[in-house]
């Protein structure tokens, strides 16, 4: 019997442990550059296991949900359009971090295509010895410069986390909060509680690994020239003209003609590139 309750509670150890951890961060923005007054605010999720963390917007877990019981009703419900599109959002892209390596992927869209890159520039921080709360919270100030940007970040080691939002991490501690000195981005905790296990993303398309550089290059084209993307040879995969599964999305209304279509989207990435010209990365 003694040995069935070591047993016992080696198990429930090892579960407790296993599971995983999700911190919910709001994430405040100013992604157009003529206009900063415009504010985005939205949550993400940054969910932690001993083995890895995976950063991403909370709105695509609810487009997922929606698009997932759409297909397991086999199409029988359909999708209400306006509620699809108050689920937008600014944060298209999942960070996974691998504990193990210590390494960090990087995953977004280029019109219908899947991109994954591994990060390849280090975050080095300065930790000053100054102090303050934040909730309940007793946290460490940091500074790094990353991405054409200056941070400055909380950490704190009431938890047992070294991780943070996005690609920051690399401090003894879960970073509570971090912001940009130009007051353009920002990271804040608001909450925390453990869930079974990482929940599915929905990928639609092909994934293409390509180096950070490669990456930015292919990002540049598609929003200077997003119609050479739908052409075979425009970017490293073919892209079809009015797909519903890509980035894009296929103009609403049938029967329009090919020339007609090709317009709206160029004019629509356009439109959608002005409103993101201040990225969390300038450089």
């Amino acid at each position: 019997m003694k040995k069935l309750g070591i047993i016992a509670l080696a198990l429930f150890i090892q579960t407790a442990f296993a599971q995983t951890n999700r911190f919910v961060y709001q994430v405040t923005m100013k992604p157009d550059a003529s206009n900063k007054s415009d504010i985005k605010t939205e949550n993400a999720y940054l969910d932690i296991s001993p083995e890895k963390s995976v950063f991403y917007s909370e709105n695509r877990i609810k487009r997922d949900s929606i698009m997932r019981t759409r297909f397991q009703s086999g199409g029988a419900i359909e999708i209400n359009r306006d509620q699809m599109e108050s689920l937008r959002s600014k944060i298209n892209y999942t960070v996974e971090k691998d504990k193990k390596n210590q390494k960090t992927f990087f995953k977004d869209r280029i019109g219908r295509d899947n991109y994954s890159y591994e990060e390849d520039r280090p975050i080095n921080w300065k930790i000053s010895f100054e102090t303050m709360k934040i909730g309940e919270y007793k946290v460490q100030k940091a500074e790094t410069d990353f991405g054409g940007r200056k941070w400055t970040a909380w950490f704190t080691t009431d938890l047992p986390y070294q991780d943070g939002p996005y690609k920051f991490g690399g401090l003894p501690g879960l970073i509570v909060k971090v912001e940009d000195d130009k007051g353009e981005y920002s990271f804040d905790l608001m909450k925390n509680y453990k869930i079974a296990d990482f929940p599915t993303l929905n990928q639609f398309g092909n994934t293409i690994k390509v180096k950070r550089t490669d990456f930015l290059k292919q990002q540049k084209k598609f929003i200077e020239d997003p119609m050479s993307f739908m052409t075979q040879g425009g970017g490293f995969m073919q892209t079809r003209v009015g797909t519903t599964g890509g980035g894009i999305a296929a103009p609403r209304g049938g029967g329009r003609n090919p020339a007609e279509m090709r317009k709206r989207m160029e004019e629509r990435t356009k439109d959608e590139a002005k409103k993101n010209s201040n990225p969390i990365e300038l450089q």
